[in-house]
C-alpha cells in the first residue's frame, strides 16, 4: 500500500513531548508530514513542566544531558552558549538552568517550520483544548471545545502530566501560590508528597515571602537525594540480569552499589548506568514484580533516580536546618473544617495513633493520578468512554504496545492513535524526563515517516501481538 501524499498528524499537546515529536516529523528532508500541534496554553514547548516563572525552579537535569536531538547530545549546550536569549551564567555543561529557559529552547526547535516553505506553512499551532478524538475508517477525527473539527491521517497523544485539581476549599493549586480563603503569609501551609514538586513549591512560598510553618508529608518522608559531579559507572548491556524477580534485581543493584564504594565510587554512578537499561528492565519484569515494585520501591527509586539540583538541595537544606520546614513520614486519613482552615487528620509511620493539626492550605504534589480513567483530561477520557482505549494491567496508564500504539478495549492495537510522553509510563515506566522522551519521539517519527497507517480490516495483524491485560487484572 502506497502512502498519500501530504500526509497530516495532529498532535494532542503542545508541550515537550508533543513539540518533540513535531520536530522529528517536520526535519527529516524526505517527509511528507504537515503537522498540527493542538495547545490550550499560550506558549506552546512547556507544559506543566516548563511554565514556571521562577527562575530558582532549576532543571533537576544538567545541561549536558538535556539536548532534545537524540543524535546530537551537544545541542541544548550549544544553545546555552551561542548567545541563548535571557540564558544564565553556565560555566560548563555540568549546570542546571531554570526549567523556563527550557521551555524557550523546545519552542525554538519549530520555530523554521512555522514559516510557508514553497508556498505552504508545514506546522500550524492551534490553540484550543481537544475534548474528543475518534478513528474512522481511513482516518482521524479531532474534536475541540470551540466545536471546531480536524481531519488527519494520525493523532497523536501528547498530553503529558495530569494538573492536580481542588479536592475541597482548603486545596491550592500546586503550580502557584496558594489563593484559598483567608490565607496569610504567616498560615501553616501542608504540602501532600516530599519529592521534588514540594521543593519547588516551598521555593515558590519563600519567594513570595511566606514566613508561616510549612509541613511537608508523605508516607514514608524520603526527599529526593541531590547532583554530584559524577561519572556513570561502565555497565555492559549483557551484565544486567534482565528478566528475573523484584527480589533478586534488588540484591544485583545493592551487590553493584557496594562494590563501587569499595573502589570508592558513589551510588549515583550506579544509578546512571542502569539508565539506558531502563525501559527493557521494566517491559521484562514479571508482572508481579511490577506490582512489587510499585508498591513497596518506587518512592525509594525515585529519590535516587530523579535527584535535585545542587542549588535546589541547598536551599531545601536550610530551610529544614532553621525549622521552617517540616517533613513528616505520615498518611493523610481525613480533612474537615477547622477554627481558620482546614484541620488534618494523620498516622505517623510506624505507629496507630490518629493525630490532628491546624493548617490554612492544603497543596497535593503527589504527581501520578493513581487511576488512567480517573483523568481529567477530556480527550483522554473520551477514549476510554469510545473503547479506543484502555488502562494498563497496573492502573498507572493507558495500554499501548512497544511501538507507542494505543491498544483499545478490545485488545487490538491502534493503527492511527498513538501516544507519547508520560501517559505510556505503564509501558516504559522511566518515560519522564527529556533523555528518555526525545528517544522515544525520534523513534515514532521514524516509524510514521516509513509506515503508513493501516485501514480497519488490516488492524487485525499478528506482527502486533497483545496480552489481554484486562483478563490479567
Amino acid at each position: 500500500m502506497s502512502c498519500a501524499p501530504d500526509r497530516h498528524a495532529i498532535i494532542i499537546g503542545g508541550g515537550a513531548s508533543g513539540v518533540l515529536l513535531a520536530y522529528q516529523l517536520l526535519q527529516h528532508p524526505d517527509s511528507d508530514f504537515r503537522v498540527t500541534l493542538i495547545e490550550k496554553r499560550s506558549e506552546i514547548g512547556r507544559g506543566l513542566a516548563y511554565h514556571t516563572g521562577n527562575s530558582e525552579h532549576l532543571l533537576n537535569v544538567r545541561a549536558a544531558n538535556m539536548s532534545a536531538l537524540p543524535d546530537d547530545p551537544d545541542h541544548f549546550w550549544r544553545w546555552l552558549s551561542t548567545g541563548a536569549k535571557g540564558a544564565p551564567l553556565c560555566p560548563d555543561p555540568y549546570c542546571f538552568v531554570p526549567r523556563r529557559l527550557y521551555g524557550d529552547y523546545v519552542a525554538s526547535l519549530v520555530d523554521p517550520f512555522l514559516s510557508p516553505e514553497h508556498g505552504a506553512q508545514r506546522l500550524t499551532i492551534l490553540r484550543g483544548e481537544c475534548v474528543a478524538v475518534s478513528e474512522g475508517w481511513g482516518n482521524v477525527t479531532v474534536s475541540l471545545a470551540d466545536g471546531s473539527r480536524l481531519v488527519g491521517d494520525v493523532a497523536v497523544l501528547a498530553t503529558g502530566h495530569d494538573a492536580a485539581t481542588a479536592r475541597s476549599a482548603w486545596h491550592a493549586d500546586p503550580w502557584i501560590s496558594p489563593s484559598v480563603p483567608g490565607f496569610g503569609k504567616d498560615t501553616t501551609v501542608l504540602i501532600l508528597g516530599t519529592g521534588l514538586t514540594m521543593a519547588d513549591y516551598v521555593l515558590t512560598l519563600l519567594r513570595e515571602g511566606h514566613h508561616g510553618p510549612i509541613i511537608a508529608m508523605s508516607r514514608r518522608g524520603l526527599m529526593a537525594k541531590g547532583h554530584r559531579r559524577t561519572a556513570p559507572l561502565s555497565l555492559r548491556e549483557e551484565d544486567v540480569p534482565f528478566g528475573i524477580g523484584a527480589s533478586r534485581l534488588l540484591r544485583w543493584f545493592r551487590q553493584r552499589i557496594a562494590a563501587h564504594a569499595v573502589d570508592g565510587g558513589d551510588w549515583r554512578s550506579v544509578i546512571d548506568a542502569i539508565r539506558p537499561f531502563s525501559h527493557r528492565l521494566w517491559r521484562e519484569l514479571p508482572l508481579s514484580a511490577k506490582r512489587s515494585f510499585l508498591e513497596h520501591a518506587r518512592a525509594w527509586w525515585d529519590v535516587h533516580r530523579h535527584r535535585m539540583a545542587p542549588e535546589v538541595e541547598a536551599r531545601i537544606a536550610a530551610v529544614i536546618a532553621d525549622g521552617q520546614l517540616t517533613i513528616k513520614a505520615a498518611k493523610l486519613v481525613g480533612i474537615d473544617g477547622g477554627i481558620s482552615g482546614a484541620r488534618v487528620h494523620y498516622r505517623r509511620r510506624g505507629r496507630s495513633e490518629i493525630e490532628s493539626m491546624e493548617v490554612g492550605a492544603i497543596v497535593d504534589c503527589t504527581g501520578i493520578v493513581r487511576d488512567p480513567r480517573a483523568t481529567t483530561n477530556a480527550a483522554v477520557r473520551s477514549l476510554f468512554d469510545q473503547g479506543l482505549a484502555r488502562p494498563d494491567v497496573l492502573r498507572i496508564g493507558i495500554d499501548i504496545t512497544p511501538d507507542c500504539a494505543i491498544v483499545r478495549a478490545d485488545g487490538l492495537p491502534s493503527q492511527r492513535l498513538f501516544a507519547v510522553g508520560p501517559l505510556t509510563r505503564a509501558a516504559f515506566w522511566e518515560i519522564m524526563a527529556i533523555p528518555d522522551i526525545r528517544n522515544q519521539c525520534a523513534a515514532l517519527a521514524t516509524q510514521l515517516l516509513q509506515g503508513c497507517p493501516a485501514t480497519l480490516p488490516d488492524m487485525i495483524s499478528p506482527a502486533h501481538p497483545v496480552i489481554d491485560h484486562q483478563a490479567a487484572i
